[in-house]
């Protein structure tokens, strides 16, 4: 199993945050080798946008956004059985897919809904800038949280093939076995307060936590630049 940064004094603890910009500051302080390099902030909307800010903030990096979205179960507007990334590829849980009985015209509504969204967000949030060049770059890839993990899981795999020479997963908080999987396929991966058990919710971290609007992660990414 491969291993990751945590804070063992914030283990399966909850809340440990005030909100997302207080995770993001956290983060920041253990990322401090980072500090000044070429490294860009890739935050995954819409709870990674202000944590990523803070760390771009912190640590003097570019930030940039790079939208992500969970392939939803049918009937639950929160929970996913996989992910559509940036660049339009997709990972679908088979195993989900088996285990919860979800039919093949299901599959590919629940897939293309994914896509719609992350195309919609791709065209609010970069209009028409083209994706960042990553050639000998390191990508700190940003969200408020792993809980199953397929958002990330994408993303890093996207980045590979964006040409990034190194993948480094940065969030505030996750499930253990989510980060330690995680961790398998990013070069390096940071996760300030690991939690364990049968129940995880990625809001359970923070004392204030909504979900952010489109119009709101844009004001965020606005005052940044």
């Amino acid at each position: 199993m491969a291993s990751y940064h945590d804070e063992p004094a914030l283990r399966d603890r909850a809340p440990v945050f005030a909100d997302r910009a207080a995770a993001g500051q956290h983060l920041a302080g253990m990322l401090h080798e980072f500090r000044g390099s070429r490294a860009l902030v890739a935050a995954i909307p819409a709870g990674g946008v202000p944590v990523a800010a803070e760390i771009a903030a912190g640590l003097g990096l570019e930030l940039d956004v790079l939208p992500v979205s969970k392939i939803l179960l049918p009937w639950n507007t929160e929970s996913g059985f996989g992910a559509v990334a940036f660049d339009g590829s997709a990972w679908v849980n088979g195993a989900a897919v088996l285990r919860f009985g979800i039919p093949p015209d299901a599959v590919k509504r629940s897939t293309a809904q994914a896509r719609l969204k992350v195309e919609r967000r791709l065209s609010l949030l970069r209009g028409d800038r083209p994706l960042p060049d990553l050639d000998r770059r390191t990508v700190l890839t940003v969200d408020d949280g792993i809980a199953a993990g397929s958002t990330m899981r994408v993303a890093v795999t996207a980045l590979r093939q964006l040409g990034a020479e190194k993948v480094v997963v940065a969030v505030p908080t996750g499930h253990a076995s989510s980060v330690a999987a995680i961790a398998e396929l990013a070069d390096d991966t940071w996760c300030a307060n690991v939690r364990s058990g049968l129940s995880f919710a990625v809001a359970d971290a923070y004392e204030r936590w909504y979900d952010l609007s489109d119009s709101e992660i844009a004001e965020i990414l606005d005052q940044h630049r």
